[in-house]
C-alpha cells in the first residue's frame, strides 16, 4: 500500500460499510484455485499515482530499453531466488504507454517474461485526479490498445483495466469493465483481472456479474483498515470481502510493515498486533482456499512494507519472518 493511501483507511473502512455491493443469491462461484500467482507489486519510489511515466525503483527516466532490461533482470531474479516469487505486477499509465518510455519500459515486462515469470499490468490513475475513475477515456483505450497489441499473444501476460475504481458505483464499474472486455474480445477472459469495487476491497459484486463471467477477480486487503489484533476476526473481515469467489479472486495487494522489527512467524504469538494478526489471517485463508497473493510492495524505495530493498544489482530482504509467511501463504 502506498504511503498517500495511508490517509484514505476511514474514507476505504466507510465505503466498504456503506457502499459493498450484496452478492446475489444463488450466484455461482468459480471452482478453480488462483495459487499459481505468487506475486510482488514492483513500483514506483513516488507511488503509481503520478502524473507523468509511472518509472518502477531501480530504473531512471533516461534509461533505454537494454538498461531497464538489464536492472529488471537482477531485480526480478531476486524476487525469484529470494522469495519464490513466479508474478510480478507492474503499474502502467497513458502517459507512459503512450509515450516513448513505453519502447523502453518494456524492457521490464520483457525481462520478467524472459524469466519464466507471470506480468499482470494494472492501469493507474494520475496523481492529480485521483478519483476512482479512468482520466481521459480516449487515452486509456489508446493505451490498451498498445498494450493488448504487444503482449495480447502472450499467455503469460494478463490485463487489469484499473486499480481500485473506487469513483464508479457497481453498476457504471459493470459497464465499462464490460466495454473494456469487448473492446479486446481477443484477449481470453482467464487473463483479465476484474478489480473489486470500491478500493479493490470487495469482489463480491463484480463477481455475481453475468457480464464478467470467466474474468479474474482482484482484491487488495489491508492490516491498516481495521484495528483488529486476532487472526479470528481478520479472518471473518476477508472473508465477507470475497463472498463465494475465492475460485476467481488473486489477493493482487496486501501487506505489512517489513522494516519495523515485527515477527510474523509464531502461531499464537501472531495475534496481539493489528500487523502480525492480519499477515497472518490473510497468508492462512489465501493457503487454505488456494488464493494467489502479489504482496505489496516487492520493491519500492522509502515504503516501510516493501519486502525487499535494493543492493548492488539485486535485492536483499527486509524481514526474514515475513517472507516465511509470505511464502506459507503461497502454498510454498
Amino acid at each position: 500500500m502506498k504511503a498517500a493511501r495511508y490517509r484514505i483507511g476511514l474514507r476505504v473502512l466507510l465505503a466498504s460499510v456503506l457502499a459493498a455491493p450484496l452478492v446475489v443469491a444463488g450466484a455461482p462461484g468459480a471452482s478453480a484455485a488462483t495459487n499459481g500467482f505468487r506475486g510482488v507489486n514492483w513500483a514506483d519510489v513516488r507511488d503509481n499515482y503520478v502524473d507523468g511515466w509511472v518509472i518502477p525503483t531501480g530504473l531512471t527516466s533516461s534509461d533505454s530499453y537494454s538498461t531497464v532490461k538489464t536492472k529488471a533482470d537482477g531485480i526480478i531474479a531476486g524476487f525469484q531466488s529470494l522469495l519464490g516469487a513466479n508474478t510480478v505486477r507492474l503499474p502502467i499509465n497513458p502517459q507512459s504507454v503512450n509515450s516513448t518510455w513505453w519502447a523502453a519500459y518494456k524492457g521490464a515486462v520483457d525481462s520478467a517474461l524472459a524469466h519464466g515469470m507471470k506480468v499482470i499490468l494494472s492501469y493507474w490513475e494520475a496523481d492529480t485526479h485521483k478519483d476512482g475513475l479512468v482520466d481521459d477515456s480516449a487515452a486509456w483505450n489508446t493505451m490498451w490498445d498498445t498494450v493488448t497489441s504487444d503482449y495480447g499473444g502472450n499467455g503469460s501476460v494478463y490485463f487489469e483495466p484499473m486499480n481500485e475504481p473506487f469513483g464508479y458505483s457497481l453498476s457504471s464499474w459493470v459497464s465499462l469493465c464490460s466495454g473494456w472486455l469487448s473492446r479486446h474480445s481477443g484477449i481470453p477472459r482467464g487473463r483479465v483481472l476484474i478489480s473489486g469495487t470500491g478500493y479493490n476491497d470487495n469482489v463480491t459484486g463484480v463477481g455475481a456479474s453475468s457480464a464478467l463471467s470467466g474474468t479474474l477477480l482482484s482484491l487488495h486487503f489491508y492490516g491498516f483498515w481495521a484495528s483488529d489484533t486476532t487472526r479470528a476476526a481478520w479472518t471473518t473481515n476477508l472473508s465477507n470481502r470475497l463472498g463465494s469467489y475465492s475460485g476467481r479472486t488473486i489477493i493482487d495487494e496486501a501487506g505489512s510493515p517489513m522494516t519495523t522489527g515485527l515477527n510474523y512467524v509464531g502461531g499464537q504469538n501472531q495475534d496481539g498486533n493489528v500487523f502480525t494478526s492480519y499477515f497472518a489471517a490473510t497468508t492462512d485463508l489465501a493457503r487454505a482456499r488456494q488464493m494467489g497473493i502479489v504482496y505489496w510492495p516487492g520493491l519500492r524505495g522509502g515504503d516501510t512494507y516493501s519486502i525487499t530493498r535494493q543492493s548492488g544489482s539485486g535485492l536483499a530482504v527486509n524481514n526474514a519472518s515475513g517472507v516465511t509467511q509470505l511464502r506459507w501463504g503461497w502454498g510454498l
